[in-house]
């Protein structure tokens, strides 16, 4: 009983401000005491607002009251504290730099458990028990800590914001409603937010869908991933198997006709050289028959001569019937040809069926494939800046316009020797490497005009097929005809149809192995599209007629 009576008193003569026993006490004039320090230190940290109010009562006095030490109070709270017990002393969380203080603490100040939306002050434990204790405060509003809680206060008439402006979307206070907020649609901060809070929850409702919708596009694609994945390994492992069996069967012809010549070498070799022994031994008997027939003629004795001339005169039957002529023979050379012809075809089969192997390569569908730009204002959005490499014209190709012009000359322009420089055909290429997606323009002037693309591996010397734009399988090109255009890919022409324009679009997506030319004039027409896959970056290039004064030029795109 004892030491509830001095909880009671102590709870009676302690400060609301430190909670803890009144030292040096003062009351103010709503007739709540607290210690000198306590309060004057609460009043100033407010003294921006030009009001000094009540910690406990919110009772505003104004100007200042003065502080006069309470001397009975004082003494009543001395022998008080002489009397109570000793307390081992609490174990304190002061606040931190990224910590909500307490704003009634004086001194170091602790961490705020929670702030009240209606005091507009945080509180540490100790200090917000009263929220817990006195009945008019157990009616404020408690949330986390905040440091926040002045934006609830009006910047003009210093009150809590309780009202939501719906006119003007903010929050304001009962004096901005009869004030500039006048005749506005007004509801209550609480009205409104309820009703915020239920399309909050709508709002996550729709994204929670959304998610759920996007994980499952994820699975999706995922398994895309997976089936991509499949199904290019079960090409490249069949493609591999196929080339194999090609390779296989055309070791085993290289074997077959190799095994066939050498037996056809054997067999006719082996009739050579029969007849060769046979001759060689006709030879033999028609030498000695001769020598026997000369030492004859000498004979003196007519009688041994008669009797064995006829014997020795009368010729055995020639080996071979007639004489072995001497032709321009034929061996094997033959096979030779008709191996050489087999060679041609199969590379010519693999010439022509490799772009339609590269076009279905190119043509794979996938679910996140790019839709392609169809207006000239979405192919702008991919324009890219390109000038042509000095290093790379022909000499009698003159560059200008910043090197994004190139035009024909009859004399030798005095470029420095350079192993990138085409030697052979009047042509260049772009400084710049083109990857992804690109769009440029070029405008074709008088004479016969070339429009490339070509990897930079490109053969430059001399006047060979495999260094034109088009003339091989490194470069594909549009020439601009005086009536048609052509298309040119691995040495095979395509006629374009439609009349010639001035103005040429070229349309590149990198990844997708899409090449498209668009003749361009009030509007874009697609004149030819390449389908195929590229396997290096490409550089832009142009082809100029071998007369003076052809003309071509990539405009500078805004």
């Amino acid at each position: 009983m004892a030491a509830k009576a001095v909880q009671l008193e102590r709870e009676t003569f302690s400060c609301s401000i430190c909670l803890d026993l009144l030292t040096d006490p003062v009351a103010i004039p709503c007739g709540h005491s607290y210690c000198m320090n306590c309060i004057k230190g609460f009043w100033d940290e407010k003294e921006e607002k030009k009001t000094n109010s009540c910690p406990q009562c919110r009772q505003s006095f104004t100007p200042r009251p003065a502080l006069v030490k309470n001397t009975m109070l004082a003494a009543l709270v001395e022998e008080l504290r002489k009397t109570e017990p000793q307390a081992a002393p609490a174990d304190l969380c002061y606040a931190g730099p990224e910590d909500v203080a307490c704003d009634v603490c004086t001194g170091r100040q602790l961490k705020a458990l929670k702030s009240c939306l209606v005091c507009l002050v945080s509180y540490c434990e100790k200090h917000l028990q009263q929220h817990y204790d006195v009945v008019q405060l157990k009616k404020h509003k408690l949330v986390d800590p905040s440091e926040k809680l002045q934006e609830n206060i009006c910047s003009r008439h210093d009150e809590v914001m309780k009202i939501f402006c719906r006119t003007d979307q903010r929050c304001i206070c009962y004096l901005c409603s009869m004030d500039e907020h006048k005749g506005h649609d007004t509801v209550s901060a609480a009205a409104e937010r309820a009703e915020k809070q239920r399309e909050l929850e709508v709002s996550r409702q729709n994204i929670q869908q959304r998610i759920q919708g996007r994980e499952e596009d994820v699975k999706v694609l995922q398994q895309e991933v997976e089936a991509i994945s499949r199904s290019a390994d079960k090409a490249v492992d069949d493609s591999e198997k196929m080339f194999s069996e090609l390779i296989r069967l055309i070791q085993k012809r290289s074997s077959d006709v190799t095994q066939l010549v050498r037996l056809q070498q054997k067999t006719k070799v082996s009739d050579v050289r029969e007849l060769q022994e046979k001759l060689e031994q006709e030879i033999t008997e028609l030498k000695r028959r001769d020598a026997e027939l000369e030492k004859l003629s000498h004979t003196e004795d007519h009688n041994h001569f008669l009797h064995n001339y006829p014997s020795l005169s009368q010729l055995s039957q020639a080996t071979h019937s007639s004489r072995i002529k001497i032709l321009p023979l034929r061996y094997f050379e033959d096979v030779t040809a008709a191996v050489s012809e087999v060679r041609d075809k199969l590379q010519n089969i693999l010439r022509e069926e490799w772009p339609k192997i590269l076009e279905k390569v190119a043509k794979v569908l996938v679910l996140v494939s790019q839709p392609q730009p169809k207006t000239r204002a979405d192919f702008l959005k991919y324009s890219r800046e390109i000038t042509l490499e000095p290093n790379t014209a022909h000499r009698k190709l003159l560059l200008s316009d910043g090197n994004r012009k190139a035009s024909s000359t009859p004399l030798n322009q005095p470029y420095p020797s350079h192993p990138d420089r085409f030697t052979g055909w009047h042509q260049v290429l772009s400084k710049e490497s083109l990857t992804g997606r690109c769009y440029w323009e070029v405008e074709c002037g008088w004479g016969r005009v070339g429009i490339a693309v070509a990897y930079n591996s490109i053969t430059r010397a001399g006047r060979l097929d495999e260094c034109e734009f088009g003339g091989n399988d490194k470069s594909w090109a549009l020439y601009c005809h005086q009536n048609c255009f052509k298309s040119w890919y691995n040495n095979v022409r395509t006629l374009v149809s439609g009349p010639r324009s001035s103005r040429v679009g070229v349309y590149l997506d990198h990844s997708a192995g899409i090449l498209s030319f668009y003749r361009i004039t009030e509007t874009m027409t697609l004149l030819h599209r390449v389908h195929t896959m590229f396997t290096q970056p490409l550089h832009a290039g142009l082809w100029i007629r071998e007369s003076f004064g052809g003309n071509a030029e990539i405009r500078k795109l805004k």
